[in-house]
């Protein structure tokens, strides 16, 4: 049974509990919540009422209990709902596609607890599992994930009525090669660089020239590929019979300069009303070698699932064009990471859905100090979902 505390007048917050799929393989330190095997998320909704419709926002590892969104949308007649994979707060062992059995599990949970619309939004890194997740839900078709992972074609992923895309990039694995230090040539000494190829250098910029941008962008793929070559030679080495414990079919490893896009610091490469010199992390410099920084920490079958540009299956662009239920981006246009660009090809490619796009003028990606555009981007979603599928009634 869920367990409900008081929130601001009008409002009530219930945590829900979905039961998840028997785990394979121990992906997270925590015994506790490898036992429970229970996929958690949070539900705020008008006190004393049942939406209509659900709106659940998912990331494959951020925890989404508390939500900023979350109040906002149950102001507005509709449930929150922010879910939390199996991976929360650490994405080290991550595989997609059991992101996207935990969305499932939480849509069905949403629809026995008598939600009769069920819309799906992913925020930031949850475009690389939401549109993925609807794709295979309405049509399945991936039966063996890079990296190992569930068969989706047997998974009966139930459906949602309608996806949306809030201040979101389109894969991780994308983002992870857009943000490589192309200049690290020893992948285990961080610090010893290629200065023709270092952001860093003032020597370089910025500006920058065009032929470094295109030298550049061309080492960062290289370099994603290097990893991605070197993590499948070593997977193969520790199944191979007789070179492992029994029972051990992954290792971890580390992963330096992964904060290194030219456009942190250049505002002339894909301009938008972005502030140039940051990051969602403080300085981009800094923010390059910060033990939380995205794929800092993985493994190889993570890496090769999550990660890898040439591998992993979590990019939106790639299931948008299958995706036939409505879709809705919202873009925003200050953020560091999430560029207008990408919003529109994430429209672009939503070909079989009836698709809309807001751009959110002066958003940040979270954000803060500006609740008067967080207010619009609500007001635009809570519209979009009347429109869709129908609201709160």
């Amino acid at each position: 049974m869920p367990t409900t505390t008081a929130v601001p007048i009008g409002i009530e917050r219930n945590l829900l509990a979905a039961p998840q799929v028997a785990r394979a393989r121990v992906d997270v330190y925590s015994g506790v919540a490898r036992l429970a095997r229970t996929v958690w998320a949070s539900e705020v909704r008008p006190a004393g009422t049942r939406p209509g419709a659900a709106v659940m926002i998912c990331h494959p590892s951020a925890n989404f209990l508390g939500h900023y969104a979350l109040p906002g949308l149950a102001a507005r007649g509709l449930a929150g709902i922010g879910l939390t994979t199996r991976y929360v707060g650490n994405d080290t062992a991550l595989i997609m596609e059991n992101c996207l059995l935990d969305i499932g599990a939480m849509v069905g949970h949403l629809r026995a607890r008598g939600y009769e619309r069920v819309v799906v939004v992913g925020n930031s890194g949850g475009a690389s599992i939401v549109p993925y997740y609807q794709a295979q839900a309405e049509s399945p078709s991936v039966s063996d994930p890079p990296g190992g992972g569930p068969d989706l074609t047997r998974a009966e992923l139930p459906p949602a009525d309608a996806v949306a895309l809030l201040n979101a990039h389109p894969s991780r694995a994308r983002l992870c090669t857009e943000w490589l230090d192309p200049a690290i040539v020893d992948e285990h000494q961080p610090f010893e660089r290629d200065p023709a190829l270092d952001m860093y250098d003032p020597g370089n910029g910025p500006p920058y020239g065009p032929e470094f941008v295109e030298r550049y962008r061309r080492a960062q793929l290289d370099r994603n590929r290097r990893i991605s070559r070197w993590a499948a030679a070593q997977l193969r080495a520790v199944e191979a019979p007789g070179h492992r414990p029994s029972g051990l079919d992954d290792l971890a490893f580390v992963v330096p300069g992964t904060t290194a896009d030219l456009r942190m610091l250049d505002g002339a490469i894909d301009p938008s009303d972005r502030k140039v010199g940051t990051s969602l992390w403080g300085p981009p410099a800094v923010a390059n070698h910060l033990p939380a920084g995205i794929g800092r920490c993985t493994t190889l079958r993570s890496w090769l699932n999550q990660w890898s540009v040439d591998h992993s299956l979590g990019d939106s662009l790639r299931w948008l064009p299958e995706v036939e239920a409505p879709v809705l981006v919202l873009s925003p246009t200050a953020d560091p990471t999430v560029l207008p660009h990408m919003g529109r090809e994430m429209y672009e490619a939503a070909v079989k859905a009836p698709r809309e796009i807001v751009e959110l003028q002066g958003a940040t990606h979270y954000f803060e100090g500006r609740p008067d555009i967080l207010d619009r981007a609500l007001d635009a979603l809570a519209a979009w979902v009347e429109r869709a599928v129908g609201g709160a009634a």
